[in-house]
């Protein structure tokens, strides 16, 4: 390729709305252009890797044995009724209805979909296992797109679902899926970890997801440098190893005037806030039949966690007999505590409440809690002796440095953009939509799934969020726009540079090396900076006073080839072997 043939709309500024360094890097270097809210044009120098990516995201399908189709991007209600989630996808469902009043959705995945396909044309076990993935445009109604192709509406995803006969067939597919999607982010030459991940609105009962690690990452990730665990913080297992003290003390009632913290009474006392317990109420809403119809309850759940910890709802939303949990009103609270949040706690308590204690608080002695009076806390308490012991469940977020499940050494917290997210469905989507076929005996059984994302379009601004530098980007190779970049000197002043550069133009791209030529008539400062900021790997400069000399300049844009002289007879083969360094294959 070469620059005067292509379109390059570079900017030394990037606008205003762009938040993160991706977002401003990839409108600077002329990649996306803005259309609307979170809606995206992508540039020939940003579909150039957008097609890179996709090309090894296909390549690993396709090693995996899945089989790629293209789906509509339109759909019928009717499908989204059938499978429940018409309703509970919620305001990101953008819904629509054509000429004949009928409504339709812009899909933002595609299970229901592919079921209806497999539903339709298998009926045997013999057309089992089947894993079947597209690479299609996506749209999901965010309510505030922000951050470039990182959040936005319209973006571009791989999704793959699996069918098979039973869960053991099921997991065994799980496992190869997940092993191409490490081999997948190994090639795109990313640093990245697969983390356990709770299932979210799409259902199943396991699920890694694949994060790449960076310092924007919206996400927490809990990991264990020595070893391979890693978990979202919604998930990761808090591990308690201590054991309960013997009561010290004798518990008493503490006047805490104006002190509504855990962080305030710890000060007043002279304690460390570990001493501390924190009470936070939820409501359970849930249903249960009286005589003979459903009857909407409410269940107060007090949880408790040391002061100097955080409850995780999701895994209190997880507990036996929780149906939907959300935070007590103040009203609710004070129904059952007689007052207001601040001074909570599970000593004395007449109402009917479901106390849940962290694992930590179920280990403490003679700690500090709410006294259920306006300015007043219990110190001393005790389980058993001064209160019932409580039901006992892991509902905190881990925290650094906590022990890591796997015996392995203690957790680190990072942060991470997830690219990728692994499910095992089971039966969700084939019950709900009678996706059945016939065993060898002859009888109905209902097709296990699981599907498989990877957001394309998303990979692009995590890569460069762990890839720039203050000139723009650093593309790893392997989806970089272009490998090599040559710049001439004086291209069209010059017949010796313009030789030159002409002659190993043609060699790179009579070995398939994707190379660009900067033919434009622009001055080297302009160049090169337009080069460093779109983020391609090597440089090879040509001028006349080097020429002379039999030499050229050689450079990487990592910093790992520091500008260099190189004989003009040797740089053909220099940059054959860089390249062929810097392939990942596995």
């Amino acid at each position: 390729m070469r620059a005067t043939q292509f379109f390059l709309n570079t900017l030394k500024e990037a606008p205003a709305d762009a938040e993160v360094i991706s977002h401003q890097l990839m409108m600077r270097a002329g990649m996306i252009k803005r259309l609307a809210g979170g809606i995206y044009t992508y540039m020939p120098v940003g579909l150039r890797s957008i097609r890179k990516v996709e090309n090894i995201v296909r390549e690993e399908m396709n090693r995996a044995g899945a089989l790629e189709l293209l789906m509509p991007a339109v759909q019928p209600a009717e499908l989204w009724q059938e499978s429940g989630r018409w309703e509970k996808y919620g305001p990101e469902l953008l819904r629509m209805k054509d000429r004949h009043d009928r409504d339709y959705v812009i899909g933002p995945t595609h299970e229901e979909v592919i079921t209806d396909v497999v539903r339709k044309e298998v009926k045997s076990y013999r057309q089992l296992p089947l894993n079947l993935y597209q690479i299609q445009t996506k749209f999901r109604d965010e309510i505030r797109p922000r951050f470039g192709v990182m959040r936005g509406r319209e973006f571009v995803m791989k999704d793959a679902y699996s069918f098979d006969r039973n869960q053991e067939a099921a997991l065994k597919t799980y496992d190869v899926m997940y092993d191409a999607y490490r081999r997948i982010f190994t090639r795109l030459g990313l640093n990245f970890r697969a983390v356990n991940a709770d299932t979210g609105s799409i259902g199943g009962n396991r699920s890694h997801e694949f994060h790449v690690i960076a310092d924007t990452g919206e996400d927490a990730i809990a990991y264990c440098p020595s070893s391979d665990y890693a978990a979202n913080v919604e998930l990761a297992e808090a591990v308690c190893n201590a054991r309960r003290p013997a009561a010290g003390k004798a518990m008493e009632k503490v006047h805490t005037p104006g002190n509504a913290t855990c962080e305030a009474v710890a000060a007043q006392l002279g304690l460390p806030l570990a001493a501390t317990v924190k009470s936070v109420v939820f409501a359970n809403e849930f249903v249960e039949k009286d005589e003979t119809k459903p009857v909407k309850r409410i269940q107060i759940v007090l949880a408790l966690v040391r002061g100097d910890h955080e409850v995780n709802d999701i895994k209190l939303g997880k507990l036996t007999g929780v149906q939907e949990l959300r935070l007590a009103t103040e009203a609710e609270i004070v129904a059952v505590f007689g007052t207001k949040p601040g001074y909570l706690g599970p000593v004395g308590l007449t109402a009917e409440v479901r106390v849940v204690a962290d694992r930590s608080v179920a280990a403490m002695g003679d700690f500090v809690c709410g006294a259920n009076a306006a300015d007043y806390h219990h110190a001393g308490v005790n389980w058993g002796r001064d209160l019932p012991e409580p039901e006992v469940a892991d509902i905190r977020n881990v925290v650094q440095g906590d022990a890591s499940p796997d015996g392995k050494g203690v957790l680190a917290l990072c942060r991470g953009i997830e690219v990728g997210h692994v499910f095992y469905l089971g039966t969700k989507y084939s019950e709900a939509l009678q996706a059945k076929f016939l065993e060898e005996n002859g009888k109905p059984a209902v097709i296990e799934m699981g599907c498989y994302g990877i957001g394309v379009t998303r990979i692009l601004g995590a890569a460069i969020e762990q890839n720039f530098d203050d000139r723009g980007i650093v593309w790893p190779l392997s989806i970089a726009p272009f490998e090599v970049v040559l710049c001439p000197i004086g291209y069209k002043k010059s017949d010796e540079v313009k030789l030159q550069a002409d002659k190993l133009y043609q060699q790179l791209k009579d070995v398939g090396v994707d190379v660009i030529l900067d033919d434009r008539d622009e001055r080297p400062g302009v160049m090169f900076a337009d080069w460093e900021l779109i983020g391609v790997p090597l440089r090879v400069t040509f001028g006349d006073r080097g020429l002379k000399e039999g030499k050229v300049e050689f450079q990487s844009r990592d910093g790992k080839i520091e500008k260099r002289d190189v004989d003009v007879g040797e740089i053909f083969e220099q940059l054959r072997v860089e390249l062929a360094s810097r392939q990942v294959s596995l």
